[in-house]
């Protein structure tokens, strides 16, 4: 890290958020440099106990962000965190529809706490006859034409990671970004809304401009019929795969010259990709053959050397050990519950030169709830009583 300030330092962000989205969003912001006031209630964020499939939601999304635990349904919890609010520059929340209206705390509410703050909204749906719905990365990806897809025809499948969720919150980053610029020139802030089937809605969009394009449906990517000849996983001895792309005429005269298929780079039949994706069926069980009789280490092997695309099937756990990412600070490290030391993705960009990492370690349930109240102007007698009473949370 360099010793200059981070690019979103003197930014405060009070954030009601859980899950993804909204978690996605505050630690990009944080990473970046601002000031990150994550508001959770007395027995903390849900998200921090989460099994299976959740279990890395709080590790991924919540360093370098300070922790509030207070009583959101008591009188004196709410005057504590409109106190907060009329010092924040941004507000994040992606609760369920009308949630922050219910506790006091919308945008029409904050903003008369701080006429120019920036607050956004992360919800399911943009404004529009499905806003009221409850919505999950899972529901969006059904009703957006995402799982259908993913999976093969008639097995509409998710993809495999949250995509939605950490896109919306990519895309409240930058809409929020894009107000600070505009607060600097006006002096006045706005509402920002982010939604998740809009997202999903923006990443299937090449396919519905293909349909537009081409007259037809696009088929689901399992039985897609690729634009390129070779942009497919193939097996090596072993029982190992190996994906590999050619996705121009010079790649594919290098990709049958490294692998030393003489007779097609014979075939006047297969010099351009239209000619191949049309003839796939004739060549592709050869490239096969290839491929199973060697093992995955000289494919890809012969592949760098070449100059392909090509990629092993990696396995999530197996990323840990990827030497591009430990050469290139890709992990900062973390400590869970328990004390137990891990490394985390950082965020994927550099910029000057710096990688952005860990701060501040995952805050503990109300880790900086006293000394948030204190500079509030709180004495510590009225925030022993608050803790006393069960509306405040940690040390």
């Amino acid at each position: 890290m360099t010793s200059k300030p981070l690019p979103l330092a003197g930014l405060r962000v009070v954030e009601f958020v859980h899950m993804v989205m909204g978690p996605a969003c505050g630690l990009i912001l944080a990473d970046l440099g601002a000031e990150v006031i994550k508001v959770e209630g007395v027995e903390g964020d849900s998200t921090r106990h989460l099994t299976g499939s959740g279990a890395g939601y709080w590790p991924t999304y919540n360093r370098n962000k300070q922790s509030l635990a207070i009583d959101l349904k008591s009188g004196e919890g709410i005057e504590a965190v409109r106190a907060l609010l009329a010092t924040a520059d941004i507000v994040t929340e992606n609760f369920r529809p009308g949630a922050m209206e219910k506790l006091g705390l919308g945008y029409d509410a904050v903003r008369k706490l701080r006429p120019d703050v920036i607050y956004c909204s992360m919800k399911g749906f943009l404004p529009g006859p499905y806003e009221h719905r409850p919505a999950l990365d899972e529901v969006v990806q059904m009703m957006g034409g995402l799982a259908y897809m993913t999976g093969p025809e008639g097995r509409p499948l998710r993809a495999g990671a949250s995509v939605n969720d950490v896109m919306g919150g990519m895309f409240a980053v930058i809409g929020i970004l894009a107000a600070v610029v505009e607060r600097q020139r006006s002096g006045e802030g706005q509402l920002i809304q982010s939604g998740l089937f809009e997202n999903n809605v923006f990443l299937v969009a090449q396919h519905m401009m293909q349909h537009a394009v081409t007259g037809k449906p696009a088929s689901p990517m399992p039985n897609r019929l690729s634009a390129w000849a070779v942009y497919d996983v193939f097996g090596c001895a072993g029982g190992e795969q190996v994906f590999i792309g050619a996705v121009s005429d010079a790649q594919w005269r290098k990709f049958v010259e490294v692998f030393e298929l003489h007779d097609l780079a014979a075939d006047a039949l297969l010099a351009t990709n239209n000619q191949r994706v049309a003839a796939r069926e004739r060549f592709m069980p050869q490239l096969r053959e290839c491929m199973a009789r060697l093992g995955k280490a000289e494919v890809m092997q012969r592949c760098e050397a070449a100059g392909l695309p090509f990629a092993p099937i990696t396995r999530p756990q197996d990323l840990f050990e990827d030497p591009h990412l430990l050469a290139s600070q890709g992990f900062t490290d973390i400590t869970l519950e328990g004390q137990n030391a891990t490394r985390v993705p950082r965020l994927p960009l550099v910029m000057d030169g710096t990688r952005f990492g860990t701060r501040h370690d995952l805050p503990a349930v109300g880790q900086h709830s006293r000394a948030i109240l204190r500079e509030l102007g709180y004495a510590d007698s009225r925030i022993d009583e608050l803790a006393s009473a069960g509306k405040l949370a940690g040390s």
